[in-house]
């Protein structure tokens, strides 16, 4: 049974073991530069870290989406650095998923350097437009899940924009844009599977998450809570999101749980697996940056706006091109609401 369904998730391009190898071999010439530094690779001290903030956070917050600075075309001094970065290396540094299927990932078929391309990578080159006056004066940096937020504290990234769900944990760790997305956690599994959402059939199952992630946090605090059956096994968490989609289709856990957005793009690659039950939380991506990038977080809000505005090259135009084939032609679901922002100070 587990050689048949990996056999059949390896048929054509989009299998994920191909992705993953076409990842591979194209490294060396892409523009993603793996990042280094303490902790890399560490997925537990990112998760320990957020665990110790996320009771004070969250006593301090409400709805997080909201925590965000008014739109604003001014240059300021974070912007005014990004300007005057010296000739090739005047570009605007973007951590970035490379293996997210229509969101951030690498297309064998774009050509020799498999550019990447997707939802978020739209949105990058829109902001690198409006800043830069150049869509393409972007340097694209793979970072996985759990180093998302070291890469933006420890200066080697401008920003984040990696489908990163927006929370009270993480706005203690850096600022976000107003949402850019909705989406929640959702249960994916084989089709074949007894699992049939986030409930008691995940009773004695072995479910992956990606580590530092929302997914994972979410988990954690259910099965305190009772939410979630005592003997479902949490253990495994891997780098990034795509890995526990490989897990999947090697029989060695039962389940994923992820944002909706991404595992519905998985399913889309793996016809062998689907989507099993509602999404059970309401979350919103948002670009994250450093906290006291005030002018940045302004800017990008503003390009947010007239982002979604654009019908021609904006917001919807991105989701008809990357998203409509996996989440339905109905963008009304996956549009966040109108902005709001706190109070000019």
């Amino acid at each position: 049974m587990r050689a048949r369904r990996l056999r059949a998730s390896l048929k054509g391009w989009g299998g994920v073991a191909t992705m993953a190898v076409v990842c591979a071999l194209v490294a060396v010439f892409a523009l993603c530069v793996p990042l280094s530094g303490p902790g890399i690779g560490d997925g537990r001290s990112v998760t320990q870290a957020s665990r110790a903030t996320v009771g004070k956070a969250e006593e301090d917050c409400e709805a997080p989406e909201k925590q965000t600075l008014s739109p604003s075309s001014a240059d300021g001094d974070t912007i005014k650095a990004i300007k005057d970065r010296a000739g090739e290396k005047r570009k605007l540094i973007v951590g970035v998923d490379q293996n997210s299927y229509r969101w951030g990932y690498r297309n064998p078929n774009s050509g020799k350097t498999a550019e990447l391309e997707g939802f978020d990578i739209d949105l990058v080159h829109r902001i690198a437009e409006d800043i830069l006056g150049d869509p393409d004066a972007v340097q694209f940096k793979a970072i996985p899940t759990d180093q998302r937020i070291p890469a933006i504290q420890d200066g080697r990234v401008d920003m984040v924009v990696r489908t990163m769900t927006i929370n009270c944990a993480r706005i203690a760790d850096v600022a976000f844009s107003a949402p850019y997305f909705k989406t929640g956690q959702q249960v994916l599994a084989p089709k074949s599977s007894p699992v049939k959402g986030y409930d008691d059939t995940l009773a004695d199952r072995k479910v992956c998450t990606a580590a530092g992630s929302t997914a994972y946090s979410t988990l954690e605090a259910d099965q305190k809570d009772g939410k979630l059956p005592a003997t479902t096994d949490i253990s495994t968490t891997v780098p990034n999101q795509l890995d526990c989609l490989v897990r999947l289709q090697l029989g060695e856990v039962d389940a994923v749980v992820t944002d909706g957005a991404l595992a519905a793009s998985q399913a889309a690659q793996d016809p062998t697996v689907q989507l099993k039950g509602d999404a059970f939380t309401a979350e919103y991506y948002g670009v994250a940056m450093k906290k006291d990038a005030d002018d940045l977080v302004r800017r990008v809000n503003q390009i947010l706006v007239d982002y979604r505005k654009d019908t021609a090259k904006g917001w919807q135009a991105s989701y008809d091109k990357w998203l409509s084939a996996t989440l339905g032609k109905d963008a009304k679901k996956s549009e966040p609401p109108a902005p709001q922002y706190l109070r000019s100070t």
